[in-house]
């Protein structure tokens, strides 16, 4: 059976899934792990989860059933990611590790757009959007760019995949075409977002139908969207959505709303293969996402704690001490100095050097021996809204793949006709025209996926990902630090407590971290806070096998 011949009865099954994945938090019993089938698995948002697991059966490999999950996540999440949605970041390993690359799918600004365009008032703030909750560079349609994920999906199919897009893409066009039960969490959620909603022609028609917002429970379809992926999937390409009559359509609509995106930056646009960033670790090696990508971030902290012998140093306050500074030291660096590439002088060879990662070992020396805070500077942002997945097959490819609308529901507008929400990858440059990640004309923003593969002697063990916007890095620390520099297997690594800082003195603790350190980090002056984490998904090859676990 291909996936393509899912029947109607097994689609409204997975369409049940996708509603009660929406309304439940991807968070099984804490640190829950499974052994999975011998043709390998997808692990994730659960009704992609169900459509990749279908190619797997049928003889795909794990680049192909990533991408038929990713589409379907698409479809079924409509909150966290999108077909429309502004950026998709990945990394595989094929060939049994002997090739691993990253595929770069992030939103591009249009050629019109200013490195002023979202600069702050005299308050400091960004002017207001459609919605007064949200500002210019989250909500409407200047907060939109180039739609990245499908140039991403169509690039990292073409190049390590195995079937075509056409059959991959029937899942998400029979759950767009027959609607899933609409989850009291979005019911909620557009709700919030009534005013931005109802301004916005395409928005209002998919979600306020009749004039009035979705309620739970209440069948949800999007039969504009089906007909556009269906045409894509007769061409067998997602061509026509940059350079042919679909990528007109979003250009017009761009034009009739106010928005900067033209004809010509859409046919401009094209995702982009990358060499990982990599780091090795006694006989591991990690393998991420570079930048835009949030990677350097969660390196430059693994670097840090290997040259202070991190795990050498005796569990307890000190050693928790260390590793919260090395983080705030990273998130420092992140937020003054990282932006893409491409467009300036990105100092990533240094931040990830040994004589960098030597002196910030020092500096953090220093602050422990003497039982005190590194000065800060970052300002947490909260931000949700994205969708990761990893995969493993029987023949040992791996893959991480994350995309994302950014905030819920991205910019919060639709494209009329073709039923296409679009994400705020925007609002992910920095709103001061003078910083390294300003917006500028076909310049990408610094975002968070930061999906990452792991090595044992040259073969892939480990695929993971996170979705929980500026959480994410810090949380994947967490796992890639149990799991590849103190070697737990992947259910401890998971369940493993989190924290999360982001360079000021606030540090946030899931629930069971234990209260003694919790105390000492008071002491020492950090603002402790209990509150949650990113959510991580992945897929690890153990001594009884491969296994998955998600928290």
């Amino acid at each position: 059976m291909t996936v393509s011949s899912l029947s109607r009865r097994e689609l409204l099954k997975l369409s049940g899934a996708a509603a009660l994945g929406l309304v439940c938090p991807l968070r099984p019993e804490s640190g829950s792990g499974r052994a999975v089938a011998r043709y390998g698995c997808v692990v994730g948002e659960k009704t992609g989860e169900k459509a990749g697991m279908r190619v797997l059966a049928d003889g795909g490999n794990a680049i192909d059933a990533v991408v038929a999950a990713a589409l379907t996540a698409a479809v079924a999440a409509p909150s966290s990611a999108g077909i429309g949605g502004y950026g998709m970041s990945a990394v595989v390993a094929v060939d049994g590790g002997r090739r691993i690359a990253a595929v770069d799918g992030n939103s591009a600004a249009p050629a019109a757009m200013r490195a002023d365009i979202f600069q702050p008032g005299p308050d400091g703030k960004v002017p207001d959007g459609f919605d007064t909750a949200r500002s210019l560079s989250s909500t409407g349609w200047l907060s939109a760019g180039v739609p990245g994920v499908l140039a991403g999906l169509q690039l990292i199919l073409d190049t390590f995949g195995s079937r075509r897009i056409g059959e991959l893409l029937q899942p998400a066009i029979a759950l767009a075409r027959d609607g899933f039960p609409w989850p009291e969490g979005l019911a909620a959620a557009i709700n919030r977002r009534r005013e931005i909603f109802l301004k916005d022609p395409g928005s209002r028609k998919l979600f306020f139908p009749r004039g009035k917002p979705l309620s739970a429970g209440e069948p949800f379809r999007n039969p504009d969207l089906a007909e556009m992926l269906a045409a894509l999937a007769r061409a067998g390409s997602a061509e026509a959505f940059y350079r042919g009559d679909i990528g007109r359509h979003i250009a017009d609509a761009f034009r009739k709303n106010g928005g900067l995106v033209t004809m010509e930056d859409m046919a401009a646009y094209r995702a982009r293969l990358a060499e990982p960033l990599t780091l090795n670790w006694g006989g591991h090696a990690i393998h991420t996402a570079p930048l835009t990508a949030g990677g350097l971030t969660v390196l430059q902290i693994l670097r840090a704690m290997q040259a202070m012998d991190w795990e050498k140093m005796p569990a307890g306050l000190p050693r928790l001490h260390a590793r919260i500074e090395a983080t705030r030291l990273a998130w420092r660096d992140r937020v003054m100095l990282l932006g893409d590439p491409d467009f300036g002088e990105v100092p990533v060879t240094r931040l990830l050097s040994e004589s960098y990662a030597r002196e910030s070992a020092e500096k953090i020396a220093a602050a422990v021996k003497a039982g005190k805070m590194l000065p800060g500077i970052a300002a947490p942002r909260p931000q949700t809204g994205t969708v990761h997945l990893s995969a493993a097959d029987g023949h040992g490819d791996f893959a991480a793949l994350t995309l994302t609308h950014g905030e819920g529901f991205g910019a919060c507008v639709t494209v009329e006709g073709l039923g296409l929400t679009l994400g705020h990858g925007m609002s992910r440059f920095d709103p001061n025209p003078g910083h390294p990640n300003a917006p500028g004309p076909r310049k990408r923003p610094l975002h968070n996926m930061t999906p990452t593969i792991v090595t044992r002697e040259g073969k892939p063990v480990l695929a993971a990902g996170g979705t929980g916007g500026r959480k994410i890095p810090n949380a994947l620390l967490e796992v890639l630090t149990q799991f590849a520099v103190l070697g737990r297997p992947l259910e401890a690594s998971i369940a493993s407590p989190r924290l999360h800082t982001e360079g000021d003195a606030s540090v946030i603790v899931e629930d069971a971290w234990p209260a003694g350190e919790i105390e000492g980090m008071r002491r020492l002056g950090y603002a402790v806070t209990a509150g949650g984490s990113a959510n991580i998904s992945a897929v690890a090859i153990e001594k009884d096998g491969l296994r998955e676990a998600r928290r």
